[in-house]
């Protein structure tokens, strides 16, 4: 049995694995960077006015 093939696929498969690793949290900060700037960007819309309490309480369904 070959012990230095099977160390260096163990090798190969750890370094693989923090590969996938880095990738993924590199992947989770930009969604969290995209996250913040999504709700900047909702927080810097104008805020809409209120309806009177009269509109919105009754559809008309009939064409």
């Amino acid at each position: 049995m070959d012990v230095s093939a099977i160390v260096g696929a163990s090798g190969a498969l750890t370094q693989q694995q923090t590969a996938m690793q880095a990738s993924m949290l590199v992947l989770k900060k930009a969604i969290d960077i995209e996250a913040a700037n999504a709700l900047q960007l909702l927080q810097t819309l104008p805020q809409v006015a209120s309806n009177p309490a009269n509109l919105g309480n009754s559809i008309d369904i009939r064409a």
